[in-house]
């Protein structure tokens, strides 16, 4: 079977986006080449002709998040913040080569918009750890949620038969279930999107249970204030996860997966192993062959 080719015209910010998202996984590029990604199933490369080729069975998977900015842009900048109750979900930790992988699902209603209002609620990549820290709590007491919290060892294992987007979808699924069950979805539901629908639900197929009728959206953290809490719950949950790594091991991790995490999975090797990297990081990304 022949791998999925896409071919896409990115203006030089939406390059630059898609770069420092898989950094990582940067390689040697080709003639004619700015750069070049081998990621999990798919080859990104960006020509000097301003075109950049997605090639690999999950191609559109990778190029989804720039063809919805290019098909339905007006529809993308449509603010949705209104449209109460709503429940929305978004992950964390995928991209650090330490630490577990968060999920959580969160519901926003009349009552406690006010409070989104009021913390400023976004992206939790735009805040800082410590802003985090501080309003964490508060979204965790007030806000309906459900946590999904995948430690390093259970990850490694789930990844032998899943790819980080098949876990992403089931972790989301498990969240959307978790949390009809304590109290029930609102008509709203939108995820962060990470991949096509077909494929999210593609990979559910073998589930017992699949939650139906999500909306996806790429950017949605900025656009849905559900789906903004839901990244800030996730993200103050790594926090708490990561301190409690950093204290058990005597020792501090670097976030991400550049050379600063190598530097981390060095000192960490010296001091208990390479049997117990997998206790603290995610075994398939190339920083454990630098290693």
């Amino acid at each position: 079977m022949s791998k999925t080719v896409i071919t896409l015209k990115l203006s030089p910010a939406q390059e630059e986006k898609l770069y420092q998202t898989f950094e990582k996984n940067s390689c040697r590029p080709p003639q004619y080449a700015k750069w070049q990604l081998r990621c999990e199933n798919c080859v990104i490369t960006c020509y000097t002709s301003g075109k950049t080729v997605f090639q690999g069975n999950d191609a559109e998977v990778y190029a989804s998040p720039f063809m919805e900015d290019t098909l339905v842009p007006l529809q993308a900048k449509k603010n949705n913040a209104s449209t109460l109750p709503q429940a929305g979900s978004d992950e964390v930790g995928t991209g650090d080569y330490f630490g577990p992988v968060c999920v959580c699902a969160a519901i926003v209603d009349e009552n406690t918009y006010p409070l989104i209002q009021k913390l400023g609620i976004r992206d939790s990549k735009q805040l800082t750890d410590e802003q985090i820290r501080k309003i964490g709590p508060q979204l965790l007491q007030a806000l309906p949620h459900s946590l999904l919290i995948l430690d390093n060892q259970s990850y490694n294992r789930v990844h032998d038969t899943n790819n980080l987007n098949a876990i992403k979808a089931k972790l989301h699924n498990k969240a959307y279930i978790n949390l009809s069950n304590k109290c029930g979805l609102p008509k709203l539901i939108t995820i962060d999107q990470f991949t096509p629908e077909d494929t999210y639900y593609r990979y559910l197929k073998e589930e017992p249970q699949v939650v139906k009728g999500i909306n996806f959206e790429t950017k949605a953290e900025d656009r849905y204030p559900s789906v903004g809490a839901a990244s800030v719950i996730a993200r103050y949950a790594f926090l708490v996860k990561w301190n409690e790594m950093e204290k058990q091991y005597g020792m501090t991790f670097h976030k991400g997966g550049g050379p600063q995490a190598d530097q981390s999975g060095r000192q960490f090797i010296q001091k208990y192993g390479k049997e117990k990297l997998g206790l603290v990081a995610k075994l398939h990304f190339k920083n454990t062959e630098r290693l």
